[in-house]
Order: C-alpha cells, then structure tokens, then sequence
C-alpha cells in the first residue's frame, strides 16, 4: 500500500522516473556484455510541431538537476524486486548506479531546429540508455511551454504577460511551466512554488470570489486597496464593467495601479476602459486582460491599449503542441575492435543519422541566422560570424555547467534575435532556417 510517507520518501529520488523497458534492456546487455560499450545518444527532434518556425531549449537545468538524483536507495531496489522488475546482478549493478561519462548540448535558452543535438550523452551503453525516459520527459514538455511561451512574449512586442495556468495542469507540471516561460520571456508567475524552487518573480491579486464574498464591489474594492495599497489591480467584470471603473477610481483615485479585464470581447472592453480611465484622470492606471488568451489573441489585442497579458491554459498545454517531438536514439557504438561506429535507425519516417554530432549557427554579416549547420563527427568551420552552439554540461559524471535562470531567460532573448523576421510571424510555416549536415 502506497502512502503519502512513502511517496515523500521516494521524492528525493528521479530513478523510478523512467519506463519498464530501460530496465530490462539493461538487464540483457549485462548479460550479452553490451551494456559496458563506449556509447553516444543523442537527444533531438526530427521535426518541429505542426506549422512552428523554431523551437526552444527549456529543461536544461532540470535535466541535470535529476541526474543528479538518479540515485537507486533501499526503496527504489526493493520496489524493483517486489515487482520483479529485472533480476538480483541487476539490481546490485543499479545500486551503484553513478552516471560517470560526459553531457553535451545546448544551452539552455538557446533556439532549436529539425535535427540540432540538443543533447548528446556520452557513456556506456548501459549508464546512458536508462537516463533516456526521464530526460525526454522533462525536455519535451519544458521545450513545448517555452516554445508557446516564445511564440507569445514575442507577440506581446514588450508588453509583460503574466504565466497564470497553474490550476490547468498537473501540480508540478504548473511549476516547470512556470520556469519553462519565464525563460521565454514572461515577466511573473502566479505559482508560489515556482518562486520558491526556481526564482521565478509572482504576482497576483484577487478572483471574483473575492468581489462575490463582499456585499458589493465597493465593499470588496475598498478591502483590497486598504490591504495592498492604491497600486493593486481591481477584477472589474464580476458584475457591470463601467460601474465598476467608476467605484475603482472613486476609491483608488487617479494613483490606481490596474484593472482587470476577465470576460468578453476584450479589444472592444480594453478601449471602452481606456477612454474611461482617461476621462477619470486614471491615465496611468493599468489594463491588465485575461481569459483563455494564446499568441493569436495576443496579437489582436496588440491593436488596443492593453497593458499586461495574463495567460494560463494555452501556455501550459504547449498552445497546441504539448510536446515538443524530442527522441533520445544510440547513434554511435564500439564494436568488438574497440572502434566507435556509426549506428542508426533505417525505419520508415523515423529514421535517424549516425554518428557524434556538433553543432553551429550560420550567421549572414548583419548576425542573422542562415542556417543550423550539423557537423557529422567533427566541429563544422565557420567564420567570425558564426556561432558554435554545443556547451559541455557534464564532464566525467560532474555537472560543470552552473547556468542560471536568468543567463537562460537572457540567451533566449539574444538567440530569437539573431532569428530572421518571419520567424516571429503567426500564421503557420516551415522552419525559419534549414539544417544543413557537413561530415562523414
């Protein structure tokens, strides 16, 4: 029987966060002597979601966090053993389970494309292919908020958006969303353990529960600015918009920080409000628009003076690509000459391309990006305009790369940037640059 003391215990462990198969992969090639093979994954995606123009890298840091916590304890290797997972020499094999090869990839923040190795793992066989479930795990759904969340900010145009999906999603789903878009530009969060775990600035102010608990508006306004000050933002939709401007800046005065627009045609509302606020002498005062927004009803409501963006159920749901389509594949092998091979998949529409990659960013003489270039075995050449994009990130079992969230946030920033104009347009297309393979 499962309880809340034995969920806790296990929390601190991400080695059961894997699938079955990884296993018992494992337990065969411990047999056959495969699993001691000098090996390298590589983790990528074949393709970008339907109509997307480029990706973004979000779950880095994530990533090497749990690495560093794929620790099989008493409790893991007694679960595998009631359960008759794999066998005893198994068993004792994961109980000294310590990744020790080597992690390459990019940086977090950084743009992708069909085919970049965002991550390339170096190890044995068997070290590296049970990483494979929980590294894709979190780097496909963090790379799908971030890209949604991208495909917003950048709709936004420098107008703040907010990540308010927490209650749309799983419990810790919400808290990697929230980092995955703060990444991508988003300015706070509402998810409290997301600024605890991650840093992530919060922010938030009252629902419509809030005005309905009151006997009227005026009573619930007058609360809340007497609690937080004439710089809150009031919800003035529960009842009649107008009036409720109105009881605002009565209360408030001009010094009221915001509103909050929840229900409605929401570009019609904003100017309506904007007019009001104005004609009020609130002409600093803040429009704040929620309700089931994406990076299209961002983009209308670019044309009307709205403030501040608040965006829950598209952003943690991907807007319509939860996943961002990564796979972890084997693309090279020691043989029994002790010589490292290419290896691949040959199946149809799945195939993939042996051999150690390295990556670089073309860059035309003005800085734009031309082309994802894929070296196949070596480093590509560029020139002084190129960008070479693979940072190390483990080094013999140990994380070298201490990045922050903040240099994530900024790499993202800097690498849309160097992304040519039609890689920010809404309607659906192709990727913004193509990847071209030089090598072997």
């Amino acid at each position: 029987m499962t309880t809340d003391k034995n969920v806790a215990a296990a929390a601190a462990s991400t080695a059961l966060l894997t699938d079955h198969y990884e296993l018992t992969m494992l337990q065969a090639t411990l047999r056959s002597g495969a699993a001691h093979r000098r090996s390298i994954f590589e983790l990528f995606a074949r393709r970008l979601p339907d109509g997307r123009r480029y990706g973004v890298v979000a779950g880095t840091g994530r990533v090497l966090d749990a690495i560093e916590n794929f620790r099989f304890g008493k409790a893991e290797l007694e679960h595998l053993r009631q359960a008759k997972v794999v066998d005893e020499p198994t068993l004792e094999w994961l109980a000294n389970y310590r990744f020790s090869g080597d992690i390459w990839g990019y940086a977090e923040g950084e743009m992708f494309f069909p085919n970049s190795p965002v991550l390339v793992v170096e190890s044995s066989f068997a070290e590296g292919v049970i990483l494979e479930t929980l590294m894709l795990s979190i780097m496909n759904h963090d790379s799908a908020i971030a890209a949604a969340a991208s495909r917003m900010t950048a709709a936004a145009d420098g107008r703040p958006c907010i990540e308010m999906g927490s209650r749309r999603t799983h419990e810790w789903s919400a808290v990697a969303a929230a980092r995955a878009a703060y990444i991508a530009g988003f300015g706070t969060t509402s998810n409290l353990e997301a600024g605890r775990s991650h840093g992530v600035p919060t922010a938030g102010t009252a629902a419509h529960a809030f005005t309905l608990v009151h006997d009227d508006e005026r009573e619930a306004f007058q609360a809340q600015i007497e609690a937080f000050g004439r710089n809150t933002t009031l919800l003035v939709d529960t009842y009649d918009v107008k009036n409720a401007v109105n009881i605002a800046v009565e209360i408030a005065g001009p010094e009221l920080g915001g509103v909050r627009l929840d229900s409605g045609d929401l570009l019609v509302q904003a100017r309506e409000v904007r007019e009001q606020l104005d004609s009020l002498g609130a002409t600093k005062t803040r429009i704040v628009v929620t309700s089931d927004l994406d990076e299209y009803a961002i983009s209308a409501l670019q044309a009307g003076p709205v403030d501040v963006y608040g965006v829950g159920t598209s952003l943690v749901t991907g807007s319509g690509a939860p996943t961002a389509g990564m796979v972890y594949k084997l693309v090279q092998r020691e043989d029994h000459n002790g010589q490292m091979v290419g290896v691949a998949k040959k199946s149809k529409d799945k195939k993939s391309i042996a051999g150690r990659k390295y990556a670089m960013r073309r860059l035309c003489a003005s800085g734009l990006a031309e082309a994802e270039v894929v070296g196949i075995g070596e480093a590509p050449k560029g020139d002084s305009n190129d960008r070479h994009l693979m940072v190390e990130l483990v080094k013999d079992g140990e994380r070298v790369d201490r990045s922050t969230l903040e240099d994530a946030r900024d790499r993202h920033s800097a690498s849309r940037a160097e992304l040519p104009a039609r890689a920010l347009q809404m309607s659906r297309g192709e990727a913004v640059i193509p990847t071209i393979f030089e090598g072997e």
